[in-house]
């Protein structure tokens, strides 16, 4: 009989308990900081509906869909058979696509706007690297039914709480605006329709640099003026200066931007200064030191095909790529709904900041070292039932080997106290700590 493989599937991991822990304790302080926000936690399913998942405006995540094949299909099938038609659900690769159609399905029983918490997997078919997982957590915060950009200064702000209540920082936040985007396109001499195509290229920027974006739009049949054009466009905006500085020369080179855009930008860069304002004022001695910086970044795109407005990202020096991400998405609900609802939100990338996290080990209480061969089973549980009172945890551990080295190894382990039991009756409770 052949061996079966006891490693999890590739581009997943087994975690340990001390990982786990860890975990659930970031997880525990994510979820309270966004409480303090008004953020209430929903659960959806992991499976969707095939057609919702491949929409065509998930970006290339649309491409690394888990596909579930329909049930009662023959076992052996015709020659010719298109496979894409053989799935009617798939695994979810982000937790938006989900609450659009939670919030269609529930509008009526939701409060407006309505503030959503979502923690929970998604699953891509990612190639396996450092960092890159199939299956992987994700963090969500979303407004739907607010218009203004409130809902985008108030998700970062909760954001950055959050990040700051796990030990996350310093971090810094890059803004950006789909529409200030579809602008250098039109200012690049991209036609309209071509704008989806455009962004997916400028999307590689910090992976294949100028030089590679423009030899990708040539070859995808973008004249070479296009890419020399927003190459210069997006020189001059990110010329050095504050955000205002950087937006009043978008007005400026721009002439088919909104001001509407310009002032969204604008109104959360003074939002996010008044922020680090407070801060420094709450601070007992007076100073902070600065755990967030932000700027406007045109170059900025995110992939998802559905973001409509401001964009975002927040970054942290020791990791390769963003911690969180989100944006604007105002179409996306209406496609369930048949009528168009504001909304936005933002995630975080939890298997990346989880290891950045700094928060206490838990206490796993006491350890009852009791001697197997020595004492009843009933006694053994009836004494720690007794020290269970009051919501105590307390661990069954046999009694084995050195007694110093066992209790070094559950002090490791995390225990903060120790029983021993011998014969009949427990000992004296000690401290391990």
């Amino acid at each position: 009989m052949a061996k079966l493989d006891t490693g999890p599937p590739r581009g997943t991991r087994d975690l340990f308990p001390d990982a786990v822990a860890k975990r659930e304790a970031v997880i525990s302080r994510l979820a309270d900081s966004y409480a303090r926000f008004g953020f209430r936690r929903i659960e959806t399913p992991a499976l969707e509906d095939i057609s919702r998942l491949s929409w065509g405006e998930g970006g290339d995540n649309e491409k690394l869909i888990y596909r579930v094949m329909r049930r009662g299909l023959d076992p052996v099938l015709a020659d010719g058979t298109n496979v894409s038609g053989l799935a009617d659900l798939g695994l979810r690769y982000d937790l938006t696509v989900p609450l659009t159609r939670f919030y269609a399905n529930n509008q009526g029983r939701l409060p407006s706007p309505f503030r959503a918490m979502q923690i929970g997997p998604v699953w891509r078919a990612e190639r396996p690297q450092k960092g890159r997982y199939r299956q992987f957590t994700q963090c969500d915060i979303d407004t739907i039914g607010e218009p203004s950009v409130i809902a985008e200064a108030e998700l970062l702000e909760g954001t950055l709480a959050a990040l700051a209540a796990i030990g996350v920082a310093p971090v810094r936040v890059r803004l950006n605006d789909r529409r200030l985007l579809a602008a250098i396109a039109t200012e690049a001499g991209v036609p309209a329709e071509a704008t989806g195509t455009f962004l997916v290229v400028l999307d590689k920027l910090d992976k294949i640099g100028w030089e590679g974006v423009k030899a990708e739009l040539a070859g995808r049949g973008f004249g070479a003026q296009v890419g020399e054009r927003c190459e210069g466009t997006v020189g001059l905006l990110s010329a050095g200066g504050d955000p205002s500085s950087i937006l009043e020369r978008a007005a400026d080179l721009l002439p088919g931007l909104e001001r509407d855009v310009i002032d969204g930008l604008a109104t959360t860069t003074e939002s996010l200064g008044r922020l680090r304002q407070d801060a420094v004022k709450a601070a007992e001695n007076g100073t902070t030191q600065e755990s967030f910086s932000w700027a406007v970044d045109p170059t900025i795109v995110r992939g998802m095909g559905y973001y409509t407005g401001q964009i975002f990202e927040v970054e942290h020096p020791e990791v390769n790529g963003s911690v969180a991400g989100g944006g604007r998405y105002d179409g996306l609900v209406g496609r369930s709904l048949g009528k168009e609802v504001p909304a936005c939100g933002i995630s975080i990338g939890f298997d990346r900041v989880v290891d950045l996290a700094v928060v206490p080990p838990p206490d796993l209480g006491v350890a009852l070292l009791y001697a197997r061969d020595a004492v009843p089973a009933p006694d053994v549980l009836a004494a720690a039932r007794r020290l269970r009172s009051g919501s105590r945890a307390v661990a069954l551990v046999p009694r084995r080997g050195q007694m110093r080295v066992q209790l070094d190894a559950l002090k490791e382990d995390g225990y903060s106290s120790f029983v021993l039991m011998e014969n009949g009756s427990p000992g004296e409770e000690r401290p391990l700590r």
